[in-house]
């Protein structure tokens, strides 16, 4: 049962605990009885259909999640989280399962301690004993608990990749190994996981499928009590018909020879889908020795999953400079890639509501182009849910001009966009340096900073002498920025070509153009031209151009 030592291995790594939740012990009940309940769906739709609605990663996690907060609660029958092992066929050698390594570091650790290391792919499927007796194949056994599988042999004299005969040193041997969906090619990084291992253990189950038993290969990763080294191991496999054994297995001797050898893998084409890869020593103890969880002369290093699920935390909103109100989600912070994420955007607050996230809930992250965070999919919902009201202000393009309680985020929003590039690109100053200025100063509008004299910004706590006559300086130089510049960092509601288009270069001109003069301009229909002449005659517009025009500010 491959996900389930994975659970377990998972749960058992710091990455896997956390504080546990502050629940009544009915609430704590009523959490981990839907949780247990929906994992049985998933399992039984993993062993039954061969199809699973999650990633093996996604269960596992949740899986450990499970087993945490029954830890948290002290139930009783803790095992109720895991299904009942089934299988009565004994296997004549154990599986001892792989640790797995979190890092380069523990790699490098456990590697100092070993000799004659050899790396290969961590083939992405279910695990097998093949027992050959006399030269035939006389048993295959699923992995089970490790001790103890079911009979598998029907369907293994079905595969045309498991040979039903062999000669030789194979000829009465037991080899295990991972029976894996075949694939023409598959390259991990492009395609992932393709929930390969839920199909091969659907295909096993159903016993007589012949037609999918046909796409399932076969991956020799052990060869209890046979030769003493790698190298007779790999070629007595390789003249028996077991080559992908051979021809995926790499001599390594370093760290860096590993990583190389796992980004390479990462990234090549391939006959499986894998999901990391194995390092052994050659010298193994006698097969008799072998139990579950006591292999010490193989470890795994896992790809980190394309997607995590982790936990929202809390659910807040933001306002845009436009007035678009903004649902984030603050995550348990998780790493992927070499980000770690902490947040993530759900868009509107209708798609929130689509989405119906609570904090609690369980959720799916992975990184979309240029590394932004991005929701895939909730995975589980708490039975007990609590959303936050979205702000009740109705926010639009024409609102927080002006400082109030009310309008703290979208009037930030419009200082921060004024300041960059696109609008007066003022060096040194984003969100928080507003906000340091605003707590000391009060701005009554967006403007008022172009007040500020040296002397005010040298002692504004938060911000040095040497930063305030910085800021002093580009504060002057914003003073001196094209008009076109100004009305961008006002916020007109015109692609900055349009409104160069239009030649204008005061305030005047700009107000004397009616709507047919702004549909002539290139990019403006008859609905924009009708939003430009509304927003130019606004009157909080209106007063902040009579307010930047009494600053002498070029145009107004």
């Amino acid at each position: 049962m491959v996900r389930w030592i994975s659970m377990l291995l998972l749960f058992l790594s710091g990455g896997a605990m956390a504080v546990c939740p502050v629940w009544s012990p009915v609430k704590a009940g009523q959490e981990m009885a839907a949780l247990k309940a929906q994992l049985a769906r998933w399992n039984d739709d993993y062993w039954k259909q061969g199809s699973s609605e999650v990633s093996d990663d996604v269960y596992d996690r949740l899986s450990a999640r499970l087993k945490q907060w029954q830890r948290c609660f002290h139930e009783e029958k803790q095992q109720d989280a895991l299904p009942a092992l089934s299988g009565t066929v004994k296997h004549p050698f154990a599986h001892t399962g792989v640790h797995k390594v979190e890092n380069q570091q523990e790699l490098g650790r456990w590697m100092a301690t070993q000799q004659d290391l050899w790396v290969q792919p961590k083939v992405d499927g279910v695990a097998v004993t093949l027992v050959y007796k006399n030269g035939r194949l006389a048993q295959a056994i699923s992995r089970g608990d490790g001790l103890k599988g079911e009979e598998w042999t029907a369907q293994a004299r079905m595969i045309p990749s498991i040979p039903q005969t062999l000669s030789g040193p194979l000829a009465s041997s037991v080899l295990q190994g991972e029976l894996f969906l075949l694939r023409d090619g598959h390259i991990q990084q492009q395609m992932g996981g393709m929930n390969a291992r839920a199909k091969v253990a659907g295909t096993m189950m159903r016993v007589t499928d012949r037609a999918a038993l046909k796409h399932i290969g076969i991956f020799i990763w052990a060869w209890p009590d046979g030769p003493k080294t790698m190298k007779p191991r790999l070629s007595a496999l390789a003249e028996a018909g077991f080559t992908l054994t051979a021809r995926y297995s790499l001599p390594v001797k370093s760290v860096a020879d590993v990583e190389a050898q796992r980004a390479a893998w990462f990234r090549a084409p391939l006959p499986f889908a894998t999901d990391g890869i194995v390092i052994r020593a050659s010298a193994e103890p006698p097969g008799a020795q072998w139990l579950p969880g006591e292999g010490q002369w193989v470890v795994a290093w896992k790809y980190l999953p394309a997607a995590q699920v982790t936990e929202v935390k809390a659910i807040r909103f933001t306002v845009g400079r436009t007035g678009r109100v903004t649902a984030i989600a603050q995550l348990e912070p998780l790493q992927l890639d070499d980000k770690r994420v902490q947040r993530v955007s759900l868009g509107s607050v209708n798609r929130w509501r689509m989405l119906d996230i609570a904090p609690g809930d369980q959720v799916l992250i992975s990184l979309a182009g240029q590394g932004i965070p991005r929701l895939d999919k909730v995975v589980w919902r708490n039975v007990d849910r609590h959303k936050p009201q979205p702000p009740s202000t109705r926010y639009n393009g024409l609102t927080c001009f002006y400082a109030s309680p009310e309008c703290m985020e979208q009037f930030f929003a419009r200082l921060t966009w004024l300041s960059s590039r696109q609008g007066l690109d003022i060096e040194g100053m984003g969100e928080s340096g507003w906000r340091t200025l605003y707590q000391a100063h009060r701005f009554e509008h967006i403007f008022s900073w172009l007040q500020l004299t040296q002397a005010q910004l040298n002692a504004t706590p938060g911000i040095s002498a040497t930063h305030g006559a910085a800021l002093w300086h580009e504060f002057n130089l914003a003073r001196k920025k094209p008009f076109i510049r100004w009305i961008a960092a006002m916020g007109i509601p015109l692609a900055r070509s349009t409104l160069k288009a239009t030649g204008d270069r005061s305030w005047q001109a700009l107000l004397q153009r009616s709507e047919a003069e702004w549909r002539a301009l290139p990019g403006t229909g008859q609905e924009k031209a009708r939003q430009i002449v509304s927003w130019l005659h606004q009157p909080q517009i209106d007063a902040l151009a009579r307010w930047l025009a009494a600053e002498q500010i070029e145009g107004f």
